[in-house]
């Protein structure tokens, strides 16, 4: 599918152009406190012309057939290019989540890490997290990397859209 930079996308985020758009796709996910599973995801990456993108996150978790078996994970937030290939990212989730990511972006590559991890009283430990989007052969492939429940930095998600 052919993409095209809109033309009131405003220029501090012109290096995050490659995101803009709904992607559909499945992943994988994977932890040692938890049984391994599939889902079915859909990304939006937008813009308003102010400098920033708005990020929503819907996921569906899958049985082996990839049906849909019940809702799985929703995140929103904010991705800024702030200069000098640096970004910052806030997100929320409705499980008692609020993270702040710095990261760098590398052509069609952006990579971020968790800088502060806050969460509400009844939220399940989680630390740190790693995030790893790229482009690759027209797909939005990605990696997230968590540190929770007592376990170490590790992968725990993965997966691959397509533009739509």
């Amino acid at each position: 599918m052919a993409f095209e930079i809109p033309p009131d996308l405003h220029p501090d985020v012109m290096p995050l152009a490659w995101l803009l758009g709904h992607w559909h796709g499945n992943g994988r996910g994977d932890y040692p406190t938890i049984e391994a599973f599939g889902f079915e995801q859909d990304v939006a990456f937008t813009h308003d012309t102010r400098p920033f993108l708005h990020y929503f996150s819907q996921t569906w978790i899958t049985d082996d057939e990839g049906q849909r078996l019940r809702p799985g994970a929703l995140e929103t937030g904010f991705i800024r290019a702030v200069g000098d290939g640096k970004v910052e990212m806030v997100l929320a989730h409705p499980t008692g989540y609020a993270e702040i990511w710095y990261g760098e972006i590398d052509g069609p590559r952006l990579t971020l890490t968790t800088d502060i991890v806050a969460r509400t009283e009844t939220a399940k430990e989680y630390t740190a997290g790693q995030r790893m989007y790229g482009l690759v052969e027209g797909n939005l492939m990605y990696a997230y990397d968590m540190a929770a429940e007592g376990q170490p930095l590790q992968s725990h998600l993965w997966g691959k859209l397509a533009r739509v």
